[in-house]
């Protein structure tokens, strides 16, 4: 049903109600008027009878009441007329007339409890109003009863019955009700028409407007309004269509605009709008994800951002992010949510063993059964996703999930979720340089060892937590025996030669946790993390002897090196790291000057009594 015809249909309602109320309103009128008419004519009859009954009385003719009753009777709509004496009359004057006897059980009501009483009785042809009127004894009026009757004030002398026909009433009634009705009915008639004819054009605008709305939410702006109207209907429409030329012509192109993104996007609408605010709303997210890490001071903390982002707007519960390096093809994690890797400890090590970053594609476990053979989750569903940041640099995202189903709907998010990398990657690049110059800036050129700078910022960083974290130091100071002899004899680039050999044995032979540095010239020192006493003695023999057995080609000479190693604890032999090295100092200085070659452990007796660190 159309716009037009429910206020139409509304409109015929009303109207209908309003004629029902109406002729109801009017019939229990006429049939109020009709009862109450014949009530008081019942009244004034009985007035009137008893009026002529006393008369009869009076002037000793109550034998002739008879035909003046049968006069009474004949009064227009008064179909019978009766009147019954109470037993307190009958025994005084006697029974009187025949038909003065009561009638039926209200003539007795009456003359027992001294009520009028009224009594309708209606067929389809007929309608008959009873009214039975009892007569009170009274000696406070005229003409005074108790002067001619045998009664107490108040007792039942009789009562009179009366039968009037208020058919007419009723018929006349029914007539107007009828006229009534055709008025109401051609009043509808009318009203709907003028309805139909003022409101039809609104009607027909107001539905040409749905219909371009409808199309306008699907993106069709093409559709123009049209009416007969010529008022303000008129300058709607020609508003609308101006509106929508306008849309037309703007939303063309930021619909063409932001298909650049939605090849990027998870978001699937079938509405263009809706689709281009959703996708402003993530732009715009991803927007202030970029310049809030545009601010960030390391790739560290952007990395934490990532992850943030995963869990809370992405929901993601179980995921690892991997950084690659891809000269060295290692791969180092950055977060993992349970500390259950995804992968086989291989691909940590070899970066080229992990199929999403040698593959540079996208691995969904949904697409073959054991699709990456290094995968360490084959009991449940996984994706990972492999980013390039630069050519030295990747990222790996791997996550999982119980079940196919949810796997699928976070794979919905995939595109989101590069889209945030792509605004990072910038960033990332620029921090990663930006820690290669500061790396280079805390590295010594010719070995590749951190340097002096980076033991004092490491040491001014680290002292503190060591000593809260119960963490240990060996220090090893290393000094290369005569050194200066080789840089004399067969030049500096002989004694770099030396360095650097000295350098690759200190990398080889030293852990990962460990830290070689040189510490200038020909010195080096390493801080060995968490070992005994004993166990730095190990290292700095086998440092020692590895060197020493290293052998160099000058020319036509083969030359062979040795070293001096002084050896201090953190805490143990002080708790100031500064001070371990001083002591680590004096061990070698006192190795120097006891044969060299020789790794020396620091004792209390060689620091004799120097200054406080």
């Amino acid at each position: 049903m159309n716009t037009n015809r429910k206020i139409l249909f509304i409109v015929a309602l009303m109207l209908i109600g309003l004629a029902i109320a109406t002729i109801t309103n009017v019939a229990l009128n006429f049939r109020e008027y009709g009862y109450n008419n014949a009530i008081e004519k019942s009244k004034m009859t009985a007035e009137i009878v008893r009026d002529g009954l006393t008369a009869h009385m009076v002037n000793g003719i109550m034998d002739k009441r008879e035909f003046f009753l049968s006069n009474i009777a004949n009064i227009k709509d008064v179909q019978a007329l009766w009147i019954v004496r109470s037993n307190n009359v009958i025994s005084q004057h006697g029974e009187g007339l025949q038909n003065e006897h009561p009638r039926d059980a209200i003539d007795e009501k009456v003359l027992k409890e001294g009520v009028i009483v009224r009594e309708i009785r209606e067929t389809s042809d007929n309608a008959v109003l009873r009214v039975t009127i009892p007569y009170i004894a009274s000696a406070y009026g005229s003409p005074n009863c108790l002067s001619c009757h045998n009664a107490k004030e108040g007792d039942v002398l009789g009562a009179i019955s009366m039968e009037f026909n208020i058919n007419d009433i009723r018929q006349t009634g029914a007539m107007t009700i009828a006229k009534i009705f055709g008025i109401n009915v051609l009043f509808l008639i009318v009203a709907l028409w003028v309805t139909n004819h003022y409101f039809k054009p609104y009607m027909k605008l107001f539905e040409n407007l749905q219909q371009g709305i409808k199309r306008a939410r699907t993106g069709d702006f093409s559709f123009r309004f049209k009416t007969t109207l010529t008022d303000a209907g008129s300058e709607v429409a020609e508003q609308m269509n101006t509106l929508f030329e306008k849309m037309e012509e703007t939303f063309g192109g930021i619909k063409q605009n932001l298909n650049t993104f939605v090849s990027r996007s998870n978001i699937s609408c079938s509405d263009p709008l809706s689709s281009a605010g959703m996708i402003i709303q993530e732009l715009s997210h991803v927007y202030k994800f970029k310049k809030t890490i545009e601010l960030d001071s390391t790739k560290e903390v952007i990395y934490d951002r990532f992850v943030y982002v995963l869990k809370e707007k992405f929901h993601f519960t179980h995921f690892a992010l991997y950084e690659v390096e891809k000269n060295s093809k290692e791969r180092k994690l950055i977060h993992i949510t349970d500390h259950k890797s995804f992968c086989m400890p291989v691909a940590d090590s070899n970066a080229l063993e992990c199929r999403a970053y040698r593959t540079n594609s996208d691995i969904y476990s949904t697409d073959f059964p054991h699709v990456c053979l290094n995968c360490a989750t084959d009991d449940k569903e996984y994706t990972c996703i492999p980013f390039n940041i630069n050519d030295d640099l990747a990222l790996i995202l791997s996550y999982s999930a119980k079940d196919t189903e949810t796997i699928e709907m976070l794979n919905l998010s995939l595109p989101s979720i590069k889209n945030y990398f792509e605004a990072a990657k910038a960033v990332i690049e620029s921090r990663t340089l930006m820690d290669k110059l500061r790396d280079s800036s805390l590295r010594d050129g010719a070995t590749r060892l951190y340097n002096r700078r980076f033991l004092e910022e490491f040491i001014d960083k680290s002292a503190e937590q060591a000593l809260r974290s119960h963490t240990s130091y060996a220090v090893l100071m290393i000094d290369i025996d005569f050194f200066k002899m080789v840089n004399d004899t067969y030049g500096h680039d002989a004694g770099d030669t030396v360095i650097k050999a000295l350098a690759e044995i200190l990398q080889i032979t030293v852990r990962k946790a460990d830290l070689p540095i040189r510490y200038g010239g020909e010195e080096f020192l390493v801080l060995l993390h968490n070992t005994t006493p004993e166990g730095a003695v190990q290292v700095g023999e086998k440092i020692r002897t590895r060197f020493n057995e290293k052998k160099f080609q000058f020319g036509s000479d083969v030359v062979q090196k040795t070293l001096s190693i002084g050896i201090a604890n953190f805490p143990s032999d002080a708790e100031s790291i500064w001070k371990v090295i001083k002591f680590a100092d004096l061990a070698l200085y006192e190795g120097k000057h006891t044969g060299r070659n020789r790794v020396i452990p620091f004792e209390e007796r060689m620091f004799n009594g120097g200054p406080e660190f």
